[in-house]
Parts: structure tokens; C-alpha cells; sequence
């Protein structure tokens, strides 16, 4: 299934200064029954969200509605434990199309990729500057340009690069999961396929 095209996003952020987020704390294990992707988003920190009577805690940020976006900022070592593929399809069903972090677990941010999430790795100084912008005025904006593969804050105009795999790049842009892909490059892989086939 093709995923939705990335090239640049400016949003205002949500921010979870929690280091060592797992991915039993961003989806609980009990959720991972179904095998589609639809509803992830609801249980999206799920037993941070609502106690044990199912009701909203107020003080998580996701209950405030002081803060919306398409940006997640998170603290360092984020995504860590588990494999589960379902934390990264939590976080997009909830709205989110970019996490930042000063890190991330490699499977995590693979696992993002590949559903349509850009994990954004920073530094830890830049990422303190985020927070402390978005502390001072929750309608703080960061702007991700994927293409130069730079983020910038805009209250400041202070940017900085991030690493990205040239091939997960490549998908983002244009929208391609790994069939769609391999789908794209048909003619390439039919014109080899043919000149092996002279060359033998």
C-alpha cells in the first residue's frame, strides 16, 4: 500500500519530555491483537492517557488541548524494547507525521519509515532549544524539510541536518512503499534482466 507523500511539513509540536520511551508505553501489548493498522491511533499512550476507570488524565499532554500538531517531541532514546510494528502505526493513526528525538531505536525508526513517519534524530542541544521554545509558546512551530533533509525552528530561524537512508528518502518523497518501488524501476530491472540475458 503506497504511503502519503512527504516533502515538507511546518507544524506546531506536541512535546513529551520522557526519556526511554518504550513501545509497550507508546501501544500496551494487550492492544496488538488486530493485524490492521485502523484504530492503533486511539491507544496511542494508552496507560498514560486514561487511568483505571477510563478516564482522561488531564495533566498528559495529549489530554491538553494547549497542544496540537503533527509533531511529536520526544526525549531521548525514544522507541526503545520491543519490535512491535504497531507502535509506529499508533503514532501516525494518532496524526503524527514526524517524531523528533536526539534518539532513536534503530528497529523503531525502520519500522517508522516504512508506515509513512519521519523519525527525526537530533542533537541533544537542539532538542533542548525546541522544548524550551515550545515551553514559552505552546503555539511554537518547527518547519522538516525532508528534500534538504534540514529542520529549523522557526521562532529562532535556528536549523540543523538530519540523517536519512537515501532509499527510505526516496520512498517518502514520492509516496512509494517497497512494491511501489520496485514498481517504478520496472523498465530498469526488465532493460538488466535483458542485457544478462545477451550477456550469457
Amino acid at each position: 500500500m503506497a504511503i502519503q507523500k512527504f516533502t515538507t511539513l511546518r507544524s506546531t509540536c506536541v512535546p513529551l519530555p520522557v526519556e526511554n520511551v518504550d513501545t509497550d508505553q507508546i501501544i500496551p501489548a494487550r492492544f496488538l491483537k488486530a493485524t490492521s493498522k485502523e484504530g492503533f491511533g486511539d491507544n496511542l499512550f494508552r496507560d498514560w492517557r486514561y487511568d483505571k476507570q477510563n478516564k482522561p488524565i488531564a495533566e498528559f499532554v495529549l489530554n491538553n488541548s494547549n497542544y496540537s500538531g503533527s509533531v511529536l517531541v520526544a526525549g531521548k532514546n525514544f522507541g526503545s524494547g520491543s519490535s512491535r510494528e504497531h507502535a509506529a502505526w499508533a503514532i501516525a493513526g494518532f496524526g503524527f507525521k514526524v517524531v523528533i528525538s536526539s534518539f532513536f531505536a534503530d528497529i523503531f525508526k525502520n519500522n517508522a519509515l516504512n508506515n509513512g513517519l519521519l523519525p527525526v534524530q537530533v542533537s541533544a542541544e537542539f532538542l533542548q532549544k525546541i522544548f524550551d521554545s515550545i515551553e514559552k509558546d505552546n503555539k511554537a512551530e518547527v518547519e522538516v524539510n525532508l528534500e534538504e533533509q534540514k529542520i529549523t525552528l522557526i521562532s529562532t530561524g535556528e536549523t540543523e541536518s538530519f540523517d536519512i537512508n537515501n532509499y527510505k528518502k526516496t520512498c517518502l518523497l514520492n509516496g512509494y512503499d517497497d512494491i511501489d518501488f520496485l514498481l517504478s524501476n520496472k523498465e530498469k530491472i526488465e532493460q538488466f534482466e535483458a542485457n544478462r540475458k545477451l550477456a550469457l
